[in-house]
């Protein structure tokens, strides 16, 4: 398939930018459908305030769950589902674990 440079208008300030053959062709290989709907500085600060991807949605709050400290046995608040197979730090045990080994 070969891809052709096109002309688009951001929707968030209104001025032209090239989708070019390279780009098309990117997108292509990724599997994106959509055409970009904004030019590259609107879709940079969009990136930047914490919308439009990353890996926490929209720029939403991390979910945390509660495990028990591995070290102290406190309870405390983590950003992943602990599994068991692994040790779970208190943040000050967390961070004891990871000055001693530097």
């Amino acid at each position: 398939m070969s891809f052709e440079d096109k002309t688009l208008n951001c929707r968030e300030c209104g001025r032209d930018f090239t989708f070019t053959a390279g780009e098309q062709e990117f997108h292509a290989e990724k599997g994106f459908t959509n055409t970009p709907a904004r030019c590259p500085d609107c879709r940079a600060k969009r990136k930047a305030s914490g919308f439009g991807g990353g890996s926490r949605g929209f720029g939403g709050q991390r979910e945390m769950h509660t495990a028990i400290c591995s070290s102290c046995g406190k309870e405390a608040q983590v950003p992943f589902a602990p599994r068991g197979d692994k040790p779970v730090y208190c943040s000050d045990c967390f961070q004891n674990q990871k000055s001693s080994r530097w």
